[in-house]
């Protein structure tokens, strides 16, 4: 006779206690996970130039200080009045993720991250906000020479991300009108307001227009690779130009009443 074959060991149920134990574990690490990993996370991915400070809660929903500076090493940062909230939800999609700060949004702002094959979607739905331009000081160079001050007012219209191998494309637009401005190079209150659209596509371009002021800004330029590259100009009304020939200089290349502003 042919000798049976031995049965396959079973599992005892001490070890399927284990492998539950373990899989809860992970689980509850994840869902639990602290607020200061997403905020290390985006130090990382961003060279230290937007940092989450005293970052509270979970990296589902939690809130922290948002800092802008001018990357590691930076002595230059600035920060919103008011804390930044987010709420992240996995969904079928994805990641459904809205964040919200008090002093520049009427209603929190929704995004979609989605995973693609080596990248990743984000989608951004259409969404007024109001941001103080004494913000982009905490960048350093050339802001923190500037220290623009003023309204930044910010509109999207379509606007989605896409990583693809390190590669970003843009589709959709964005629109931001730099309201009332004025900076610390000129005694000049306000220099003018100004618009700066973004239309994505192949290739994404960026457009600077002068909305009013004795301040005249205007420029064009497009994303190649990831460099932009940006030809514009500045220019003052003749009776203002003393009052803003120091913001001239730190702008561009003087050739007379005006300065040549070359990006990339």
């Amino acid at each position: 006779m042919t000798a049976a074959s031995p049965l396959p060991p079973q599992r005892t149920p001490w070890a399927w206690a284990v492998f539950g134990a373990l899989f809860g574990l992970i689980g509850a690490t994840l869902w639990f996970a602290p607020a200061q990993w997403l905020a290390r996370l985006v130090a990382t991915q961003s060279s230290a130039r937007v940092l989450l400070g005293d970052a509270r809660g979970t990296v589902w929903h939690g809130s922290a200080q948002l800092i802008l500076s001018g990357g590691t090493g930076s002595q230059s940062a600035s920060r919103l009045p008011d804390r930044l909230e987010w709420t992240m939800r996995p969904s079928w999609r994805g990641l459904d993720l809205s964040v919200h700060a008090p002093c520049c949004m009427p209603s929190p702002w929704r995004m979609q991250a989605a995973p693609r094959w080596a990248g990743l979607t984000l989608r951004m739905e259409d969404h007024p906000t109001q941001w103080p331009a004494e913000l982009l000081i905490g960048l350093g160079t050339p802001w923190n020479t500037v220290q623009a001050h003023g309204t930044l007012l910010v509109s999207t219209r379509g606007l989605a991300l896409l990583w693809i191998d390190g590669r970003l494309t843009v589709t959709g637009g964005a629109q931001v009108d730099a309201q009332d401005m004025s900076s610390r190079l000129s005694t000049l209150r306000p220099m003018g307001s100004y618009r700066l659209t973004l239309e994505g596509g192949s290739p994404t371009v960026l457009r600077l227009s002068t909305l009013d002021g004795s301040l005249q800004l205007s420029g064009s330029g497009q994303w190649v690779g990831s460099r932009l590259r940006f030809e514009g100009e500045a220019s003052a009304a003749p009776d203002r130009l003393d009052a803003l020939s120091n913001l001239l200089n730190i702008l561009g290349r003087r050739d007379g009443a005006r300065a040549i502003i070359k990006v990339g």
